[in-house]
């Protein structure tokens, strides 16, 4: 038999680790080159995973809803074909006599319940972890009382993988007498901190012994009161490492529950720390107008009911966006981006538009590239795809990279304005306020008109007022008089 080893991709540029969503394969399913076994979100979207070989899954190493640092083995393959070999049940005899004297007994049914909550390794479970090192560390820690270690390992069998942690995870972390600090990556350090828990009371489930994310949230989790049938709940962690997670999350659930905490990571952790980094960094300025857009809902039903746009969406983003790319073109310094580094201001030639979608997973701003070169018809075939695959969490990192303008639509969840954030590394934003049949003034007489506001925030470092002010009363204009699309393109 040949293992093989596939481990967690740098799915993004840069990017440290993924949260494994869902698992498409089980052990001894047989897969095939480029055959997708599990998706994954990272901190700009959700990825699917192909495998670059085929066999026979030998193993998930994680759970669905762990995050994964870049570069851990996730899934292990069989490509050679034979049985795979049963490693935790062959180990798990000679862990007994090793940690398993008797006055260690009446810590087991004490220790029971906060192994049940915590997550570990799928057919990987916490006596299998650690029996790498513990023949040797168990040994030095236990010569006295060799002797007596046989007559007591058959009463205690069943409680193996629970009594390893109590008799051996300060060896294991590094904590023993003359041991070093817990083994432990500096993004899990850094999380140890922010929730106040001491490396040194986690129990590891990592490989060789290294602390992971989960062993951290475990230790810094409320136990829950203590179990007296120690038997049967004691093989549950190995037996069913899947069930860890949903114990983990039983108290968020309660019906009685004043407040319910809710992990930050994937792309809204992404989102936060993009719009707090641009909101202290870029000044904004926030400029609005308000007008009658009639014409323009009018063409739309028009484009609708002829046959040039046969098959395609057409809504007023449609149109808005191609107001702003004619406005883009009348005031191409608006087009910018700010390069601190150097101190120049970058004028892009090229309008990547995005726009601002809400999922699921967060909100998320792919963007159309080279929009400025599309005719009506592509740019609605554009926004359609853009927004659909959006919608349903596929949308690549690749989508979401390079764009030099935004617009995002709150005006279909009934809001009038706001006042946007810039997208990181772009100079302007275009919100766009909802449609509403208003009282108005046209042609000297009140009439009942399809009114809006668009609200347009700049970086005030390179786009001064007067620029700000010309773009948003050309797109304005353009949507007033939507003629204005072939006079000013």
């Amino acid at each position: 038999m040949t293992i093989r080893e596939f481990k967690m991709p740098d799915v993004g540029e840069g990017l440290t680790e993924a949260e494994i969503l869902k698992w498409y394969v089980q052990p001894g399913d047989t897969v095939e080159d480029g055959q997708v076994v599990c998706e994954v979100e990272t901190a700009k979207a959700a990825v699917e995973l192909p495998i670059p070989f085929d066999g026979t899954v030998h193993e998930l190493r994680f759970p669905e809803g762990t995050t994964v640092d870049v570069g851990q083995v996730i899934i292990s393959v069989n490509v050679g074909g034979g049985a795979a070999p049963e490693a935790p049940a062959a180990e798990a005899a000679p862990v007994v006599q090793a940690a398993a004297p008797a006055p260690v007994a009446p810590a087991v049914e004490e220790e029971a319940e906060p192994q049940g909550r915590t997550p570990v390794l799928v057919g990987y479970g916490v006596a299998a972890s650690s029996t790498k090192r513990r023949p040797r560390k168990a040994a030095q820690g236990a010569v006295p009382a060799a002797p007596a270690a046989p007559a007591q390992a058959a009463p205690a069998v069943v409680a193996v993988p629970v009594a390893v942690p109590v008799s051996v995870p300060e060896q294991l972390n590094g904590h023993g007498p003359g041991a070093g600090r817990p083994l432990a990556k500096p993004p899990v350090r850094k999380l140890a901190k922010d929730l106040g828990v001491d490396l040194a009371t986690v129990t590891p489930t990592g490989p060789d012994g290294i602390i992971t994310r989960e062993d951290v949230h475990a230790a810094a989790a409320p136990a829950p009161a203590p179990a007296v049938e120690a038997p049967a709940p004691v093989a549950e962690p190995v037996a069913v490492p899947a069930a860890a997670p949903a114990v983990q999350a039983a108290p968020a659930v309660s019906a009685d529950a004043r407040e319910t905490r809710v992990p930050v990571k994937g792309v809204r952790k992404a989102t936060a720390a993009a719009m707090v980094g641009s909101a202290f960094t870029a000044p904004h300025v926030t400029e609005f107008v308000t007008f009658d857009i009639t014409r323009t809902m009018k063409l739309v039903e028009e484009l609708k009911s002829g046959t040039d746009m046969a098959g395609l969406r057409v809504n007023p983003l449609l149109l808005i966006a191609k107001a702003v790319l004619v406005a883009v073109r009348r005031n191409p310094e608006i087009n910018a981006a700010w390069d601190e580094a150097a101190q120049e201001i970058v004028l892009k030639h090229y309008v990547n538009l995005g726009i601002a979608a809400a999922t699921p997973r967060g909100l998320l701003v792919p963007n159309i590239k080279d929009a400025h070169a599309q005719t009506l018809p592509e740019l609605s075939a554009s926004l359609s795809e853009l927004i659909s695959t959006a919608r349903d969490g596929k949308t690549t990192p690749a989508a979401m990279q390079g764009g030099t303008f935004t617009i995002t639509n709150v005006g279909v969840f009934g809001v009038d304005t706001g006042t946007p954030i810039l997208n990181p590394g772009e100079s302007a934003i275009l919100a766009v306020g909802a449609i509403k049949l208003q009282p108005w003034v046209h042609k000297g007489k009140v009439k009942p008109r399809q009114v809006t506001t668009l609200a347009l925030s700049f970086d005030h470092r390179l786009v001064d007022g007067e620029l700000g002010s010309k773009f948003l009363a050309d797109v304005a204009a353009i949507l007033e008089q939507p003629k204005r699309l072939i006079s000013w393109a």
